[in-house]
């Protein structure tokens, strides 16, 4: 017969009771006198750092101001440490993962292993090692970030889930997760000033799971792809990246954001000068398609986000959706693209993107129907 949830809480509160890690209110280094060996290397993340001490420990602090300490197998958490700092006993397995944009960094690394139960239903993933270790029963869907399966979580021992920055809208389920014993990690990379930012969060999750050297390579190349268009000119050619809402308004990425700055990157003009608050997180703006229109009419190109609204097959579905679509000057010369459905979910190849963004804005792509992560709608 399946224990109660009333047991589970009082027995993670037991266990947790017993971990024996504890003591003062400090803010930098442990607090217990030790003195970090070493720092990871970051380029471009500054929503996290990674410092490493003696026999293997790593210290984790996020910028929201949660720090985790990750304990080697067959160790003990240090006596002293500080009471803010949450232990992660490594094998670190049975990952609740909430963070949607995490999936592909740990798939990267080839460690899905390490996750268990997932935030997102297996429909809903484009990334092929999700779905088929959800087809297979290697990861189960545990419920959304704002609804999980607190029993399931427990009964699968779940030692931490990572969350998105949307769990701030759902804080009682981050109280009630961390009263269960369960570590809560809030992945920050959205927060990232830097495209590569994003990126770079997979050394986080590597030194979770040892896997640093792994993530070194991995991120060098997406580094490399965009060092690669970094050393070209300046195409000079304007750009609308957008979406059509069911009720008929666009939908832009706001100035500044990661999309539109990889467009900059990329050596393209983002057609919005100041679109949106910079001062808040909101990514996106809508706007009447007569605004839009008036200031993207004559943008060189134009890149459809299918990622919200579903992938469309050509442009007379595209047309469908507005009629004053047909005006634009992107749509007369033929240079009209649209994402794949699983650009957001591909945080690890963001380097790559920029890459396909300039070949489309440097005209490499004149030729090409198709590039990673984007095609052209004839």
């Amino acid at each position: 017969m399946k224990r109660g949830l009333p047991f589970i809480i009082l027995l993670a509160l037991m266990l947790s009771m017993l971990c024996g890690c504890a003591a003062t209110e400090v803010k930098e280094g442990l607090g217990n006198g030790w003195e970090p060996v070493d720092r990871m290397k970051l380029d471009f993340a500054t929503e996290f750092s990674v410092e490493y001490y003696q026999d293997g420990y790593k210290l984790v602090s996020i910028a929201d101001g949660s720090r985790f300490l990750v304990v080697p197998e067959g160790m003990e958490c240090p006596k002293g440490i500080s009471r803010d700092i949450v232990p992660l006993y490594q094998p670190i397995q049975n990952i609740y993962l909430a963070a949607s944009a995490a999936m592909c960094l740990f798939d990267a690394m080839d460690r899905l292993d390490a996750i268990k139960l997932s935030g997102t239903r297996q429909q809903s993933w484009h990334i092929p090692n999700a779905v088929k270790a959800m087809e297979e029963g290697k990861i189960l869907y545990a419920g959304k970030y704002s609804e999980p399966d607190y029993e399931m979580i427990m009964d699968h021992h779940c030692p931490l889930a990572i969350e998105s920055t949307m769990i701030g809208h759902a804080s009682e389920v981050k109280d009630k997760l961390e009263k269960l014993g369960i570590a809560v990690l809030v992945d920050q990379s959205s927060m990232e000033a830097h495209p590569l930012g994003r990126t770079e969060w997979m050394k986080l999750y590597a030194a979770l799971l040892n896997e640093e050297e792994k993530a070194d390579q991995l991120f060098k190349q997406q580094v490399e792809y965009l060092n690669q268009v970094l050393n070209t000119e300046d195409t000079g050619k304007t750009v609308a990246f957008f979406h059509i809402s069911s009720s008929g308004y666009v939908v832009a990425r706001k100035t500044g954001d990661y999309v539109s700055k990889m467009i900059e990157l990329a050596g393209g003009h983002y057609v919005f000068d100041n679109l949106g608050d910079p001062e808040t997180s909101t990514s996106t703006v809508t706007i009447e398609m007569e605004t839009f229109f008036a200031t993207a009419k004559n943008a060189d190109y134009i890149i459809y986000n299918s990622t919200i609204g579903g992938e469309i097959k050509n442009l007379e579905e595209l047309m469908k959706k507005s009629d004053l679509l047909k005006e634009f000057k992107a749509v007369q010369n033929g240079n009209v693209w649209c994402t794949n459905q699983n650009m957001y979910q591909e945080t690890t190849k963001l380097g790559e993107m920029v890459q396909s963004f300039h070949k489309i804005f440097s005209g490499e792509a004149d030729e090409l129907d198709e590039l990673p992560y984007l095609y052209r709608l004839h």
